[in-house]
C-alpha cells in the first residue's frame, strides 16, 4: 500500500479548509483516509496559526514510509521534521520561443539600421 500525507479538502464554496490526512494513493482526495494528523485554513491571515500539525504522528507515519506531497512537504520543513530541496526553474523567467524569435528579428533589423 503507498500511503501518502495529503491534504483533504473541506469547507464552503470560496471558504476553503484542509485537513492533512494520511491516506493510501489510490484512494480519493476528499475520500477514505488512515488518520487526520492535522488541519491547514488558508483563510487565516499569515501571522495567525494556519497550521496546526501533530509532529509524534507525522514523524510516526513519515517512518512507516508515507510521503508528503509537496504541500505538506512545505509544512512538515516549517515544522522541522523534514527537510526540502530548493528548487529553482531557471527557464522559467525566460520568454517563449516566438516571442524569442521576435527579438532576434529586432535586434537583427536595429542592427542594419545602425550600419
Amino acid at each position: 500500500m503507498a500511503l501518502k500525507i495529503r491534504l483533504a479538502r473541506g469547507g464552503a464554496k470560496k471558504r476553503p479548509f484542509y485537513r492533512i490526512v494520511v491516506a493510501d494513493s489510490r484512494y480519493p482526495r476528499d475520500g477514505r483516509f488512515i488518520e487526520r494528523i492535522g488541519t491547514y485554513n488558508p483563510v487565516l491571515p499569515k501571522e495567525a496559526e494556519r497550521v496546526v500539525l501533530d509532529a509524534e504522528k507525522a514523524k510516526e507515519w513519515l517512518a512507516k514510509g508515507a510521503t508528503p506531497t509537496d504541500r505538506v512537504h512545505r509544512f512538515l520543513d516549517q515544522a522541522g521534521l523534514l527537510k526540502r530541496d530548493a528548487r529553482s526553474n531557471p527557464t522559467k523567467g525566460q520568454p517563449g520561443k516566438k516571442a524569442q524569435e521576435r527579438a532576434d528579428a529586432a535586434a537583427a533589423k536595429s542592427a542594419e539600421a545602425a550600419e
